[in-house]
């Protein structure tokens, strides 16, 4: 009996280690980032707006986390782009690195109050002039610093757009009109006549002129700046020229003398400053130079200077408003170390396992979205909001999830240097079995060899002791 005893014990260990349990933790699911696409229509609202003609529309691109803890930065990352043909046009003559503003509108709403202003700038990195299509900034950015648990409603709104023009100054040419095609460049009136191909010696801005010997004839430019120059050729045959700057006669100036009022002895020695205006308001100005005599009076270029500095704040603005209604998305501030607000099941599985998993989530009838979240009542034809990047028009039930089996594997401490075994038969399928046949055979053994020696002694005549 006593090796019965020991069989049944060593049985029942094996027993209680083939139907050990593994109990796993909840594991947090990180929330996917906010991905709005969103039109805006952009129209005129300073006095030289840089939508000149039509209104523009933009395709942006809002991105921002919608799970975060106490200390993250609250960064959004606005990417501009034209939609259509339709574009931002320069307002008029300006040098080389002139720059387009842009402020983007962000509400916070909720556990916070305010107004985020995410900001860029693009460099225009060519001469402009009127009408010269503008460069958007690439994306607009202003990271907040969340310093307390709670959620956040953020809105976008509005984006304002400006033009700011570079110090300097730019040379406007009186050239042919491959030089010139745009009719928004000097003005000639009467008969002026174009001299192309001058030697490079007589210094005239691209080699070329214009000359009219006609009393009364005029040329003259708009611009937007805050002064002008008039270039020409110093002739000693030249004749007197008015000068007017915005209707008003400014002075007459006389290329055939020099700065000291001395007749000069030049054949259109060109390139020179004849007349410059004085310091101009910023804004839009209109210089006229009128012939006075039958001598000879050439025009070469008009050079329009800008100070930014006297630029009045929203004078080349534009604003861009959302098309369709606002959209919102609810940000979720932890605190550090706190699980997240979307976590996945906790995992026990049961000592019998059924061939069925359990724990399936079917969609509901009212699809929802859970992260990033949405406010309800959004236009979503306009608005996508998805994660990763992906868009959508319309939402989407929560996905189907399913509880994941997890066995536990058959050594439960791998010695070191060792490698793992592999997976442990499931609990309840195979260890009973193996017990009771061990014990059958034991048993069946023990009886067999009982009989066995009561039948020899029977065919010995003894009796067994």
């Amino acid at each position: 009996m006593t090796r019965w005893r020991k069989a049944l014990i060593a049985a029942s260990a094996g027993l209680t280690a083939a139907v050990g349990l593994t109990v796993l933790h909840d594991v947090p699911a990180s929330a996917a980032p906010a991905d709005l696409e969103v039109q805006y229509l952009c129209k005129p609202t300073g006095p030289k707006s840089i939508v000149r003609h039509d209104d523009v529309q933009l395709s942006t691109r809002l991105n921002f986390a919608t799970d975060l803890v106490v200390g993250d930065p609250l960064n959004f990352t606005w990417k501009l782009d034209y939609a259509n043909d339709t574009r931002l046009q320069s307002p008029g003559y300006f040098a080389a690195g002139a720059q387009v503003h842009a402020v983007g509108n962000v509400e916070l709403d909720s556990s916070w109050q305010g107004i985020l202003k995410p900001k860029g700038a693009a460099d225009q990195e060519s001469n402009l002039r009127p009408d010269d299509p503008l460069s958007l900034p690439e994306a607009l950015t202003d990271p907040g610093l969340i310093d307390k648990p709670g959620t956040i409603k953020v809105t976008p709104k509005d984006i304002v757009l400006d033009f700011m023009p570079p110090d300097g100054s730019v040379e406007v040419n009186d050239g042919n009109d491959s030089d010139n095609p745009s009719d928004l460049e000097i003005v000639y009136t009467g008969s002026w006549t174009p001299i192309i191909g001058r030697p490079s010696s007589e210094h005239h801005v691209h080699n070329d002129l214009h000359e009219t010997t006609t009393a009364g004839d005029s040329a003259q430019l708009t611009f937007v700046g805050t002064g002008v120059e008039y270039i020409g050729p110093r002739d000693k045959d030249a004749g007197p020229v008015d000068i007017y700057i915005d209707g008003t006669k400014r002075a007459t100036v006389d290329p055939s003398r020099d700065d000291n009022d001395d007749p000069v002895n030049d054949d259109l020695n060109g390139g020179a400053t004849l007349w410059k205006s004085p310091s101009l308001a910023y804004g839009s100005h209109t210089i006229m130079i009128k012939s006075t005599s039958t001598a000879p009076v050439w025009l070469d270029a008009f050079e329009v200077t800008t100070s930014t500095a006297k630029v009045p704040t929203g004078y080349h603005r534009a604003t861009c408003t959302m098309i369709g209604g606002p959209v919102s998305v609810i940000v979720t501030v932890r605190e550090r170390g706190e699980p997240t607000t979307s976590q996945t099941p906790t995992i026990t599985p049961t000592r019998t396992p059924t061939s069925t998993p359990t724990g399936s989530v079917t969609p509901s009838s009212t699809p929802t979205v859970s992260s990033p979240n949405v406010d309800p009542g959004i236009d979503r034809s306009l608005v996508s909001v998805v994660p990763g990047g992906v868009r959508t028009t319309t939402a989407t039930p929560k996905p189907t999830t399913t509880k994941t089996k997890y066995v536990k594997a058959q050594v439960a401490k791998t010695p070191k240097g060792g490698v793992d075994s592999g997976e442990a038969p499931e609990p309840g399928r195979g260890s009973y079995g193996l017990i009771a046949g061990g014990s059958m055979l034991l048993m069946g053994s023990l009886t067999g060899g009982l009989l066995l020696r009561r039948r020899k002694a029977g065919h010995a005549g003894g009796v067994e002791s």
